[in-house]
């Protein structure tokens, strides 16, 4: 019956017959309430339903609402009421799930551009951020000033034999509200950097927990600002280097 598209009137009638036996053996529709919906529905009606030929002034007829509640129940669920708090969970659910997977993707993409940010070393290239970093953030200004000093000292970063490479171990989210979800990693980033040009070299060794805060602006989901207790440390052991 199924495999007919479009269905015809008998099936219609059959689907009518079918949700009718099943209705009459449905623990909600005893006593009262079996007197208050009945167990029948018009084969028109379903017809009418599934093929969505009805107007606003419907959905307000209480023989629709009566019909859509025994739907419901025939579908498994206590009631129309019921079945509408089910399809609403369902969506926060999914949708929580799907922007938490945003989030977390965002972090993952924003460790693979920083290293290639550096890989690009000594040209200074922000714009590798434009998708991941909001331009007016504190985080991107933090970015532009340690790094503009690195570019200007010459210094590359060494890739060959997989000398550079950085791995993201756990990665979790620790607070969550409508437009700020803030991320927590552990991170372990070995580098090595060299001076354009001598054979002046310089290592960043380092396992650290960081924190990210993202923030929704315009429907846009994008790193704001970051706390790693290790930025700008490569500075500070050029700046103290004799």
């Amino acid at each position: 019956m199924a495999d007919s598209n479009p269905w015809k009137r008998s099936h219609y009638i059959i689907l009518a017959e079918v949700i009718k036996e099943e209705l009459a053996k449905k623990e909600e529709l005893q006593n009262d309430k079996k007197f208050e919906l009945g167990t029948s529905i018009s084969h028109i009606t379903l017809q009418r339903f599934f093929e969505s030929d009805y107007d606003y002034k419907t959905h307000n007829d209480l023989r629709f609402i009566k019909t859509l509640d025994k739907i419901c129940i025939f579908l498994g669920f206590k009631d129309l009421n019921s079945f509408v708090k089910t399809a609403k969970d369902n969506v926060i659910n999914n949708d929580s799930s799907d922007s938490k997977e945003v989030i977390t993707d965002i972090v993952y993409r924003y460790c693979e551009k920083n290293f290639e940010f550096f890989k690009l070393f000594p040209e200074l290239k922000l714009d590798i951020f434009n998708d991941l970093i909001f331009l007016e953030s504190p985080f991107i200004e933090r970015i532009r000033n340690y790094s503009s000093e690195l570019c200007d000292r010459k210094l590359k970063l060494f890739v060959n034999n997989n000398r550079s490479n950085f791995e993201i171990f756990d990665i979790e989210i620790v607070s969550e509200k409508n437009d700020t979800i803030v991320i927590k990693t552990q991170e372990f980033w070995n580098l090595v950097f060299v001076v354009e040009g001598t054979d002046e070299d310089y290592i960043v060794n380092e396992l650290n927990t960081q924190i990210y805060f993202i923030k929704n602006i315009k429907n846009q989901w994008k790193i704001w600002d970051n706390y790693n207790p290790n930025s700008g440390l490569l500075n500070n052991v050029i700046d103290k280097k004799p």
